[in-house]
């Protein structure tokens, strides 16, 4: 498993640089391109955006704590995946993708002082997103979802095993 989550974050973030060099080289001389609609219906268009901040630009300017913070939180995900590696296999992706998220926008920090945004979702004003975005995104729900859900379910496996245990001694 170790091998398979090491391969998938390399494996995002690769994807995630390749779609971030193409906007660069591509969609930053145009602009704005369509990308997905149905009709006259626009879902999604690709639009270039160098984004100084975090998410919907705030704190815009703040690139050495954005870096600072973002560095935190990908070493905490390595920590808490070393740590929690056998607790629950839908964890430990979950936690990849957070890892794979930070690393390629913290690639983008380093090299440009701001990250590459290229996804803009149409039908209502939202942040103009990336690759890693979306990591990170589903990560956070993964999480919010193993601790709702998956979490209860294994401490109560856990302390029936505990209390199985102790009977039988």
């Amino acid at each position: 498993m170790a091998v398979i989550l090491t391969l998938l974050t390399v494996l995002l973030v690769a994807v995630d640089q390749i779609v971030k060099y193409w906007a660069v080289h591509e969609l930053k001389p145009v602009g704005t391109m369509d990308f997905i609609r149905i009709g006259d219906f626009r879902i999604f268009d690709l639009t270039y955006l160098e984004n100084e901040g975090a998410i919907f630009g705030v704190m815009s300017g703040q690139r050495w704590f954005l870096v600072g913070f973002t560095s935190i939180i990908v070493l905490l995900g390595v920590f808490l995946l070393i740590k929690l590696y056998r607790r629950s296999k839908f964890l430990n992706v979950a936690i990849a993708l957070f890892i794979a998220g930070g690393i390629g926008n913290l690639i983008d920090r380093f090299r440009y002082a701001y990250v590459v945004d290229m996804f803009e979702f149409k039908p209502f004003h939202f942040a103009i997103f990336n690759v890693a975005d979306i990591c990170v995104t589903f990560a956070f729900i993964m999480l919010i979802i193993y601790g709702l859900f998956i979490d209860p379910k294994i401490e109560k496996a856990e302390k029936a095993k505990k209390e199985k245990a102790e009977a039988d001694e």
